[in-house]
């Protein structure tokens, strides 16, 4: 007969939807072996299951995965050989020559394996990743078995391949920042996770980004005591002030002679009255560069016991004051409960009034800009700085700087700090 038996012609076709059925089972196990969380794997594994903990081996070895990952390949092969074995029977049915036909077969077969072999095994796997990896993995265990001689053949062939190229594929892959991001945003969507939890995370990851110059009070900020000052004088400044830590200098704080710490002044008040001598109570400071990034600052704070350090520059000069809680409130955001109202006032012409202090980031997300110019070679850090960066100089009261569609206005000034600055988008 031309097209041959009834039974011949029915092989092919069975074969691809008994290979797509194939291919759906290895891409179910792959996405359960991807998608699974380890941590439940674990408690249950804890819990005396011991499926959990032949499944939780699965994960944290490549082999179930790469074997996974073979047979979706090789059936995906195979299937195109036998749609090309159609072609014929189609071509002599539809009256068509053999390219069309085999197009046609071809087309359908990876609809077939698109729906049956991907898509459909993939999202009800993603549903349960965990159960459907406890139901087969015993299954899928000794598939892996058979083929761990093939997968150790591969492994050694495609490792020599990636040393001729320089790549070392034995090398494990470091977790990434955007990856642990990715996993907490998923166990957020999940309700494992809660959303300030996310937050959090969040904030630790750019905290761990920023210096100790970008979290450090200002040294124009700085409430200190002043040893050329009486005691009443600086005992009033304690009195007034929420802190209980305070930098000690002689006239300014260029010549900082430590620090006193507000309990030991209450001590020596309460048993030697007003005749004390501040000196005698003043601690040695310690000090880190403007540059040290955040958590090389609380690993100092650790290791020395302290919780708080004098800020300096290249030159040596101190330019602000830094603390634990400095720190620690950037992570838990407790500065974002309430803005203080000085930082941004809207005048009557929809114009602003913003403190010279305001810091930058806040400045750009209230007016959407993505980023200043020059802002990571001048290294400015507020409004002030920043308007300063752009004249060039000292600016006087009045002068005005046109960027980006803004109008900024010098509207205040305090010696050679800019105070207050009036903005105006044009």
């Amino acid at each position: 007969m031309e097209c041959g038996s009834l039974e011949t012609e029915l092989i092919p076709p069975a074969l691809i939807i008994v290979l797509a059925a194939v291919s759906g089972y290895f891409s179910l196990i792959e996405t359960a072996l991807i998608e699974s969380h380890r941590g439940r794997l674990e408690k249950l594994s804890e819990e005396g299951d011991s499926d959990a903990k032949t499944a939780l081996e699965m994960t944290e070895s490549p082999a179930p995965l790469t074997v996974a990952q073979i047979g979706i390949t090789c059936t995906g092969i195979l299937a195109g050989v036998c749609a090309i074995l159609t072609s014929p029977t189609i071509a002599a049915h539809l009256n068509l020559s053999i390219f069309p036909a085999a197009a046609i077969a071809l087309c359908v077969t990876t609809f077939i394996f698109l729906l049956f072999g991907e898509f459909l095994p993939k999202q009800a796997a993603k549903r349960e990743p965990e159960k459907f990896l406890l139901n087969h993995h015993k299954t899928f265990r000794f598939i892996v078995k058979i083929m761990n001689p093939f997968v150790a053949m591969l492994s050694t062939v495609a490792g020599g391949v990636g040393f001729i190229f320089g790549m070392n594929l034995t090398k494990n892959d470091t977790v990434t920042e955007d990856e642990v991001k990715d996993l907490i945003e998923q166990g957020t969507e999940d309700g494992t996770i809660e959303k300030s939890e996310q937050e959090m995370v969040g904030r630790i990851f750019d905290v761990g980004d920023e210096t100790a110059y970008s979290l450090m009070t200002p040294r124009v900020k700085i409430i200190w005591l002043d040893l050329d000052d009486d005691l009443e004088k600086n005992l009033k400044i304690v009195q007034e002030s929420p802190h209980t830590i305070f930098p000690v200098g002689y006239g300014s704080l260029d010549d900082c002679r430590g620090l006193i710490y507000a309990k030991d002044l209450l001590d020596a008040v309460l048993k030697s009255g007003r005749d004390i001598n501040l000196a005698d109570l003043i601690k040695k400071a310690s000090y880190v560069p403007r540059t040290m990034e955040s958590f090389r600052v609380v690993e100092k704070f650790r290791s020395s016991g302290i919780t708080e350090a004098m800020v300096n520059d290249e030159y040596g000069g101190i330019i602000g004051f830094i603390t634990l809680y400095d720190i620690l409130s950037e992570i838990v955001d407790i500065n974002s409960v309430e803005e203080p109202e000085h930082q941004f006032i809207k005048n009557k012409d929809n114009s602003w009034t913003v403190d010279g202090l305001c810091d930058i980031d806040e400045f750009k997300e209230r007016f959407n800009i993505e980023t200043l110019p020059d802002e990571e070679h001048d290294h400015f850090q507020t409004m002030g700085g920043f308007l300063t960066s752009r004249f060039g100089y000292i600016p006087k009261v009045g002068e005005i700087h046109d960027w980006n569609g803004f109008r900024f206005k010098v509207k205040e000034m305090d010696g050679v700090r800019i105070k207050k600055i009036l903005i105006k988008e044009l």
